[in-house]
Parts: structure tokens; C-alpha cells; sequence
């Protein structure tokens, strides 16, 4: 049974395009995004796992342990996240997460879902992107308490 919404799903929800193992990363607990520029987006983000593969992180202890036993898809959503909060850390201070970098803006990200079967979807960007009806329809499938009224 397909769930029909009478809300524009763009105006609700997001997509983000992150390389892997970053976005395997969040789906197994790394609560930051690092960004070179800050987001005024707050809500749900559909997590698309972009077609490209970062390899130097896989040597990475913080990233190998996240990541163990667990597939790094591309070219597919495989979660939703709500993004709380963006900010940079002061100079100076203790980072926001074992996950963020000095330089960054920090997406916060809570309430992670991974999708038990991940959707290809070819198209993404690295910025907030507006996911069309037929992608929010297949995610609902899995997630059905995923709705507009659960973003606050």
C-alpha cells in the first residue's frame, strides 16, 4: 500500500549527497556532517550515498570500526537523518564530535534510520537537494512514521 501526502515533499524533507564511507559512517553512529559552508536547512535528510568512494578513510580506525560488516553502497538512499543544527566550533575549543573538523561547519545530525533495502537513485548533489514524490513514496514504504508532522 503506497502512502499518499497531500505536503510537497521538498518542503518537508531534503536529500544530501555524501561519498562513501562517510554516509555508512552515519548510519553507524558519526553524528556530524562536515561541510565547507553552513546550512539553513533543519529537518529530514534522505542520506544518498553518492557513486564515489573515499579510500583513505578506510584506513582510518574511527572509520574501519564504524564501517565493519556493513556494505558501502553508491548511487543509492540508505537512511534518513534530522538535521538539527549547523555551526563551527570556536578556535580553540573542544571539537562538537570525535567525527568533526576544525575547519568545518557541522551538520548535527540525530534520529538516524537506515533503510533495510537501499534505493538506487542515480541523481544527488553535495548541497540540500529537493527529492522528487516517487523517491519520498519509495523510503515511506520502509519508514512509514517518516512524516511531515515528525519533524518538529
Amino acid at each position: 500500500m503506497s502512502q499518499t501526502l497531500t505536503t510537497e515533499p521538498g518542503s518537508w524533507i531534503r536529500g544530501i549527497t555524501i561519498r562513501q564511507p562517510w554516509t555508512t559512517c552515519i548510519l553507524a553512529g558519526k553524528d556530524v556532517e562536515n561541510r565547507p559552508a553552513p546550512w539553513s536547512w533543519r529537518g529530514w535528510l534522505l542520506l544518498h550515498a553518492g557513486q564515489a568512494t573515499e579510500r583513505a578513510p578506510l584506513r582510518d580506525p574511527l572509520v574501519a570500526t564504524a564501517i565493519r560488516g556493513r556494505a558501502l553502497h553508491t548511487r543509492a538512499v540508505i537512511g534518513v537523518a534530522r538535521l538539527t543544527d549547523c555551526h563551527q566550533d570556536p578556535a580553540g575549543t573542544t571539537p562538537c564530535s570525535r567525527w568533526a573538523q576544525s575547519d568545518a561547519h557541522h551538520l548535527v545530525l540525530t534520529d538516524v534510520h537506515d533503510l533495510a533495502l537501499p534505493i538506487p537513485w542515480l541523481r544527488g548533489q553535495l548541497g540540500p537537494w529537493r527529492p522528487p514524490q516517487d523517491l519520498v513514496t519509495q523510503v515511506l514504504l520502509q519508514l512509514p512514521h517518516l512524516t511531515p508532522e515528525s519533524t518538529s
